[in-house]
């Protein structure tokens, strides 16, 4: 059934990557991302069902604008997103989507002197040359418009905007003119104004030939205000596209250029194959056949996990790809548990027959390890979750991502590798050569470290002692120094050039300044790439500084353009520390549960202390922490969690089997029977990081850079935090460990048996 199982998958898997394209974020494929917030006004509301008739609108006129596979979503009570692909420069299209559009007809009263207070229901607004007129209750409103043209006047100079009315609005305009046409040619009430937003944008008079009360019938009109072809153009598509129930205001923006995303794919392309490869050489090395088999299921994983990507229509972003080369080189890890786990089984089934010892050895190896693959995975979900249902945009996809690689790993590591080894381990010609295995034996550093430093943990104070002065010293950056916040968090404006020369950041940051960007921080992320960040800038600054840059590199190309109001950063600077929070009550929550409140407690002081040092680190190298470093950061306490839930979770085995032998030992002896595991699956994601570190662009490196420091710093701090914590805790409260205990039978053959212990 397992094998049935596995062929199907594969074969969906198979057939969704060959015929579905991949749908690609803006950071990957170019184009402008912008969001929008939905504003509340004295009589209308910014609440969910406002912001849904507002996405509507903003819907059909980015139809009009002609760009091809648009995305628009609403995210939140009162925001929009709005992806439109290949657009490089978005001034036109903000000031089309951000227009309320607010069109209305009134008559006119007649022309006033400035300064005159309108009178109730009136509106006193200038006219196309200046003059200010008196204006009634409106007479018609854009609700009564079904479409609107534009075109050249014909047989005169200019651009015309014809609009048809719907309803009961054709009646209304026959009205609205047969009113007007009742004063005499000349004089100001025989016009109508036609007002967009509060400003006229024509107040024609009716044609003499228009008779008193007549008005003009037929259900169109034309708008005529010597428009330009592009104004005219606007209006139409404004008209046609309908009122804003509410008024939107610009919160972030973004442009990407085209082949900013096409490095990106293929950095993480030569990361994926280059840290695959080495993570499937490594395997092979230290497992054999059986690693070699375990590579395979790997391959299998990477499109099980891409192809649901595609099934589900997730969008890849730059951050999302990270994710799924990261998961590659985690899902390692269960592989490598249970291999581990079956060196221990067969070195206790010495009297078997050579066969039946190994398959058993193989059954056994994935029995033993599914608590702690379990745990481990779930605890790296939680981080997934907070990040999907807590951020936005990008970093929500890589929580997209992450979450399934981590399910397909699961599958991978319990199913097709599972039908692989044991098909195999089961021949008989492999079962009497069981080195070709690389299962024969617990591997010589594991022999030379069985009984040795039992004392490990005697003095626990000492670990957490040398622990917390290194951590002071790291964390001192965040004080010193002080985080060094992307735009993201701080808003403002981040602009991403190529020079056709390697331009020196502090000239170009001289240079800024003199020109009048006093607060422009300047970067380098490649040897012509220059990353400008600074204050909210509108298009003419944007502009300047291009040219400065321009003068400095010999030309300069756009091909990154972000700016995200300040009212968006303090929202994600909130939802970041919230995120951190509830990642560290969730994980202490679960592992409360699952093992003892006391090594609940040591992992989540691991975590934080994992945590500190990588937000110190990250000061004192001056980095800039943006939302990708946020993600970085949440996959950083799922990997810290995930390496003390396997130590631990051999702790709750070991504490069953020995409840006289004193904790430290137990807790000692934990760490040593889990180091191959620790040392064979750090490689295999280290391997990944690092490719990810020299083959990315900045944003991609300093991802992998962050995880990097994380699985290091969570590594070392299960050892030297987490397990000298519990043993602390241990000794003030007895009992760490002890519950849910109960040893499985063949553990108990093979702990007295003496092979392990």
């Amino acid at each position: 059934m397992r094998g049935l199982l596995s062929l199907a998958v594969l074969v969906t898997a198979t057939y969704l990557v060959l015929s579905t394209a991949p749908r690609l974020g803006l950071d990957l494929r170019g184009g402008t991302q912008i969001v929008l917030e939905a504003k509340s006004t004295p009589t209308v509301t910014a609440d969910a069902n406002a912001t849904d008739r507002a996405l509507e609108v903003i819907r059909r006129r980015v139809d009009s604008l002609g760009v091809a596979e648009p995305g628009l979503v609403r995210s939140g009570e009162n925001r929009i997103i709005v992806e439109l692909p290949g657009v490089q420069d978005p001034k036109e299209a903000v000031a089309v989507l951000g227009r309320t559009a607010q069109l209305t007809m009134h008559p006119v009263l007649g022309v006033v002197p400035p300064g005159t207070p309108p009178g109730p229901g009136e509106k006193v607004l200038p006219d196309e040359s200046g003059a200010p007129l008196r204006l009634a209750a409106a007479a018609l409103t854009g609700e009564n418009v079904s479409g609107a043209s534009s075109g050249p006047v014909p047989q005169g100079v200019g651009w015309q905007v014809g609009i048809d009315f719907s309803g009961a609005g054709g009646e209304s305009w026959r009205k609205l003119t047969g009113q007007a046409a009742c004063s005499s040619p000349g004089d100001p009430k025989r016009r109508v104004a036609i007002v967009l937003d509060d400003k006229v944008i024509s107040s024609p008079q009716v044609d003499p030939s228009v008779g008193c009360q007549a008005g003009m019938g037929g259900g169109t009109t034309r708008i005529t205000g010597k428009f330009t072809q592009a104004e005219a153009n606007e209006l139409s598509l404004l008209i046609s596209g309908g009122a804003l129930p509410v008024p939107v205001e610009v919160l972030e923006q973004r442009t990407v250029g085209p082949t900013l995303g096409a490095q990106a794919i293929e950095a993480s392309a030569w990361a994926a194959l280059i840290g695959i490869g080495i993570t499937g050489l490594f395997l092979t090395f230290v497992y054999r056949l059986v690693g070699f088999l375990a590579v395979l299921a790997l391959a299998g994983y990477a499109a099980l996990s891409y192809s649901s990507l595609l099934a589900i229509g997730a969008t890849l972003t730059l951050p999302g790809l990270a994710g799924l080369v990261l998961a590659v080189g985690m899902a390692v890890d269960a592989n490598v548990l249970v291999f581990e786990r079956a060196r221990e089984d067969f070195a206790s089934r010495s009297g078997l027959p050579p066969r039946q010892r190994l398959s058993r050895a193989m059954e056994g190896g994935f029995k033993g390890a599914v608590s702690a693959i379990a745990d481990s995975n779930v605890t790296t979900l939680l981080a997934a979750g907070l990040l999907f249902f807590l951020a936005t945009g990008p970093v929500r996809g890589f929580g997209v991502t992450l979450s399934v690689g981590v399910l397909a790993s699961l599958f991978s590591a319990l199913v097709l590798t599972r039908v692989l080894v044991i098909a195999v381990c089961d021949n008989e010609f492999v079962a009497k050569r069981p080195w070709l295995t690389g299962l024969g034996s617990l591997g010589r550093v594991r022999t030379w470290l069985t009984g040795r430093f039992s004392g490990l943990f005697a003095n626990p104070k000492r670990w957490l002692l040398a622990t917390g002065a290194i951590t002071l010293l790291i964390a001192l950056g965040l004080v010193i120094r002080g985080p060094e916040l992307g735009v993201e968090f701080t808003g403002g404006r981040l602009i991403e050039y190529t020079t056709q020369q390697q331009v020196n950041p502090d000239a170009a940051r001289d240079a800024l300044q003199a020109a009048g960007f006093d607060r422009a921080t300047v970067s380098t992320s490649g040897e012509k790439e220059l990353t400008i960040k600074t204050a909210p800038l509108d298009e003419t600054q944007a502009a300047k500084a291009k040219q400065v840059v321009a003068g400095l590199g010999g030309g300069a190309e756009q091909v990154r353009s972000e700016l995200i109001g300040p009212s968006l950063g303090e929202e994600l600077r909130t939802k970041a520390l919230l995120a951190l929070a509830i990642a560290v009550a969730a994980q202490l929550a679960y592992l409360a549960i699952r093992f003892d409140w006391r090594l609940g407690v040591a992992t989540v002081a691991a975590l934080l202390t994992d945590v500190v040092i990588l937000l110190g680190l990250f000061s004192w190298l001056g980095i800039t922490m943006d939302a990708v470093f946020l993600a970085a950061l949440l996959t950083v306490i799922g990997y810290s969690v995930n390496d003390s839930v396997v130590v631990f979770d051999r702790v709750r085995e070991l504490r069953g089997l020995r409840p006289k032998e004193h904790f430290h030992q137990i807790a000692g002896t934990a760490v040593l029977q889990t180091l191959p595991r620790t040392v064979n699956t750090g490689v295999g994601v280290l391997a990944v990081l690092l490719c990810l570190l020299f083959l990315g662009d900045g944003s991609l490196a300093d991802f992998a850079l962050a995880v990097l420091v994380g699985v290091v710093a969570g590594t070392i701090s299960t050892v030297t935090t987490a397990s000298p914590l519990a043993v602390l805790l241990d000794r003030k409260s007895p009992g760490a460990g002890r519950r849910r205990a109960k040893p499985r039978p063949q553990t108990r053959r093979r702990v007295e048996s003496g092979a392990v212990v």
